[in-house]
């Protein structure tokens, strides 16, 4: 059986609001990059066959080095599918000379109404084997957090 990483969160917010979240170039700078990253998009075209470049930074990459150089990781983002207020499926593929880091990862956010709110699943095929699954689990969960920080009322 293929390894699938997974994160969900349910989020104050309704699913069209959400998925907003999910295809705009400055929300996506501000709730995306977990916990000690910042985030920087470089090219921008969010249509299916569209997508993005991310430069994400690590804040100490002392104890993290990227995969890109000591310092970030950059990864290029493809919008595979866009249905609004119900899922967005994008492909990943890390500028790393590294192998542990090559192929291309799909990561899929399913938004589904629950509630006042949505229940947001990530799930994550494809990842390369050099991303230990704990940690990619964790800063799902951590992008998750930020996302529902960026869009609940007072966040």
């Amino acid at each position: 059986m293929s390894r699938i990483d997974r994160g969900s969160r349910t989020i104050a917010a309704t699913p069209a609001a959400v998925y907003g979240a999910l295809v705009d170039r400055a929300a996506l700078e501000a709730w995306l990059p977990p916990d000690g990253m910042r985030g920087r998009i470089e090219r921008w075209d969010p249509r299916p066959g569209g997508g993005f470049r991310m430069v994400l930074t690590y804040l100490d990459p002392a104890g993290s080095p990227g995969k890109t150089s000591d310092a970030t990781d950059v990864v290029d983002v493809g919008f595979a599918e866009l249905v609004p207020a119900r899922r967005v499926t994008q492909t990943a593929v890390f500028q790393a000379d590294d192998p542990a880091y090559a192929g291309t990862m799909t990561m899929t956010w399913h938004l589904a109404a629950a509630g006042d709110g949505t229940e947001v699943t990530v799930t994550a095929t494809g990842v390369p084997p050099g991303i230990d699954q704990t940690a990619h689990e964790e800063g799902i969960a951590s992008s998750l957090a930020h996302l529902a920080a960026y869009l609940e009322p007072g966040g």
